[in-house]
């Protein structure tokens, strides 16, 4: 199920997590993309986009996942992992905009919407998605 980081990419953070920590990851995940070439409105939506991530591994995923973030050529890249039981054939294939009066649903649109690049690999055994934002 995994992605794969290129060889010779940065890592710049990877840990467990679970709800107790993605307000701290937040922040570690804003300061280590800024330090990566991020900045402005191109850094604040990674952050959220990232933060939709980790809220709904927590939500979705059983609770805790696994996050890590790396710079690769040009582009700040962050893939969050969990176990929970994967994400519905619909959703899967184009996350969409919710209506305005539907509850929920709204994290994996935003992350497309806020990134350049949104990859996700799901099965019943955890779900795994990637962002990935240029930095130049």
């Amino acid at each position: 199920m995994e992605y794969g980081r290129r060889i010779g990419a940065e890592i710049l953070l990877s840990e467990a997590f679970d709800r107790d920590r993605v307000t701290g990851l937040r922040h570690a995940v804003a300061s280590c993309a800024g330090r990566a070439g991020l900045s402005g409105s191109r850094l604040d939506d990674f952050v959220v986009a990232v933060n939709e991530l980790l809220t709904n591994a927590v939500r979705h995923g059983g609770g805790q996942g696994h996050v890590a973030l790396w710079r690769e050529t040009g582009s700040v890249v962050c893939e969050v992992s969990d176990r929970g039981p994967g994400i519905s054939e619909p959703t899967l294939n184009h996350p969409h905009r919710p209506r305005a009066d539907e509850p929920g649903g709204r994290g994996l649109w935003l992350a497309a919407e806020l990134t350049d690049d949104l990859r996700l690999n799901t099965s019943p055994e955890g779900t795994r998605v990637r962002v990935s934002t240029r930095s130049s």
